[in-house]
């Protein structure tokens, strides 16, 4: 359901959003790693209602993240926050694709599993952006944290399921 530029929003939230803006000063779009994936990600992927957030839908992976921080600027306040469909690196693979406009994301470290109520609903995993190709990469100050449901309708080899990123820039 590709419309312009990569962007797939699915929910038409400009009216939902418009009030979402409007909120008292003070107001801040921060939720847990539990929140991000029990009342967002698990929601989207079971194409559920959402809450009104400011998590932005678009294919994250189709570009550099200097674009994305500077077009989706009204979005963030220390984070940037993405639903995105996770591609394959091959069709019928598990490997997922992490190319990402003149560069690409390098996983590092192992995946951190999130729990809610003593079960585990899903897991983050860490991200740094390096422009170029790999392995001679350049290393950014990007940082990307990608969360992914347990148990998701999209989990069977060849299926892509959707994510949600937080990333932002450190300095």
């Amino acid at each position: 359901m590709e419309v312009e530029n990569g962007n797939f929003n699915s929910n038409n939230k400009t009216k939902e959003q418009a009030g979402f803006f409007n909120k008292p000063p003070g107001y801040r779009f921060f939720p847990t790693d539990e929140e991000l994936i029990v009342f967002y990600l698990e929601k989207k992927v079971w194409n559920q209602p959402l809450p009104i957030n400011k998590i932005v839908e678009v294919n994250l992976y189709a570009h550099n993240p200097d674009f994305l921080a500077a077009k989706y600027k009204d979005y963030q306040e220390d984070q940037l926050y993405i639903f995105t469909p996770r591609d394959r690196k091959y069709r019928n693979g598990r490997r997922p694709n992490r190319a990402a406009g003149d560069g690409y994301w390098k996983a590092t470290g192992a995946d951190r599993k999130i729990k809610s109520k003593g079960t585990v609903v899903g897991y983050r995993k860490a991200l740094v952006f390096y422009i170029g190709k790999a392995p001679k990469g350049k290393k950014t100050n990007w940082i990307m944290h990608e969360f992914r449901v347990e148990d998701s309708p999209c989990s069977e080899r060849g299926s892509n399921g959707m994510r949600v990123c937080s990333f932002s820039s450190f300095y």
